[in-house]
């Protein structure tokens, strides 16, 4: 399974980007499709999920009300609207899959088996 994510790039504070991950390869049953994000110095964190049999959908405290994650399950692809972008959210933003339910939580990286190979969003003040 490979997830290509796309969308990132260079925007004014503000601004908004939409990023897009689809998944190719064996078919798989989704458990959860998240985005997290990794600015230069720290760790990954959790930005936003999805459940993909319900549309249930999670964010971080950082970005609630700015974001939306959604999904389009014909197109086994997952997409990040991101509004009212600010210099703090620059990172690079990967897409992850979770087979299953590992017990781990929508918000911990452990909980996901896919990867996506990253897409930097630069937020210029």
């Amino acid at each position: 399974v490979q997830l290509q994510a796309s969308g990132g790039g260079l925007v004014q504070a503000g601004g908004s980007l939409r990023l897009s991950c689809a998944a190719s390869g064996h078919t798989f049953s989704t458990y959860y499709m998240g985005w997290f994000r990794q600015a230069p110095g720290k760790e990954r964190e959790f930005v936003a999920a999805i459940k993909w049999s319900s549309g249930l959908t999670y964010y971080a405290d950082s970005v609630k009300g700015r974001f939306t994650i959604s999904r389009d399950n014909a197109k086994a692809t997952v997409y990040l609207q991101m509004n009212s972008l600010k210099p703090e959210d620059t990172a690079v933003y990967y897409c992850a899959a979770a087979r299953e339910y590992s017990g781990y939580g929508y918000d911990a990286r452990q909980e996901y088996d896919y990867w996506g190979q990253g897409t930097l969003v630069t937020v210029s003040s």
